[in-house]
């Protein structure tokens, strides 16, 4: 088509043109996926410094996409490399802080100051409760409901089989509606 800019071409062309040294595409693919890597490695290392984990998830991944697997999806490749990066910088800061679950998580804010309070309430106890997961049960839950990856992304970022991500999903969601029933009891 006449007149196509780049950021029109499809992300299976960006990330052909990236592997072969294609630095404008790749510049396109990390500007369509700089929100979701900064929404990734604040739910897998909420204390490390976002800004640093993300840069350096890009270049990791620019130098990684000759081993880039033609026809595989670039999102959850993407994801992977920048959860891996987060935990490591946590990991070597030995230091973990509060989930930001709620600025992970996009849209608008209600606008009735009722319904606003009952979702900032909400949002306290969702945090709270996802704060007293493990890390990797924060992530799947984080990957499906918060990043909507379908579960084959979601296998693709984890790197394990279909079947153990629903399985990781749905112990992961018990646990966190253990831990809300918990909290709402007490």
């Amino acid at each position: 088509m006449i007149g196509r800019g780049p950021d029109d071409r499809p992300e299976e062309r960006l990330v052909d043109l990236a592997r072969g040294g294609d630095a404008a595409a790749f510049a396109e693919l990390v500007t369509r996926h700089q929100e979701l890597a900064t929404r990734v490695a604040r739910v897998a290392a909420p204390s490390a410094d976002l800004d640093d984990v993300v840069q350096e998830a890009f270049v990791k991944a620019w130098l990684a996409l000759p081993r880039f697997r033609p026809g595989a999806t670039f999102r959850p490749w993407l994801c992977a490399i920048v959860a891996n990066e987060a935990r490591n910088r946590a990991r070597s800061a030995g230091r973990r802080e509060a989930l930001a679950l709620r600025s992970a998580t996009p849209g608008p804010s209600p606008v009735d100051p009722a319904d606003a309070a009952l979702d900032r309430e909400t949002g306290e106890t969702l945090v709270a409760a996802m704060n007293r997961l493990s890390a990797a049960d924060r992530l799947v839950i984080a990957y499906r409901w918060l990043f909507e990856l379908s579960e084959a992304e979601m296998a693709e970022a984890l790197d394990v089989a279909p079947g153990t991500v629903k399985s990781r999903l749905s112990r992961a969601m018990t646990r966190l509606r253990t831990i809300l029933a918990e909290e709402a009891a007490s």
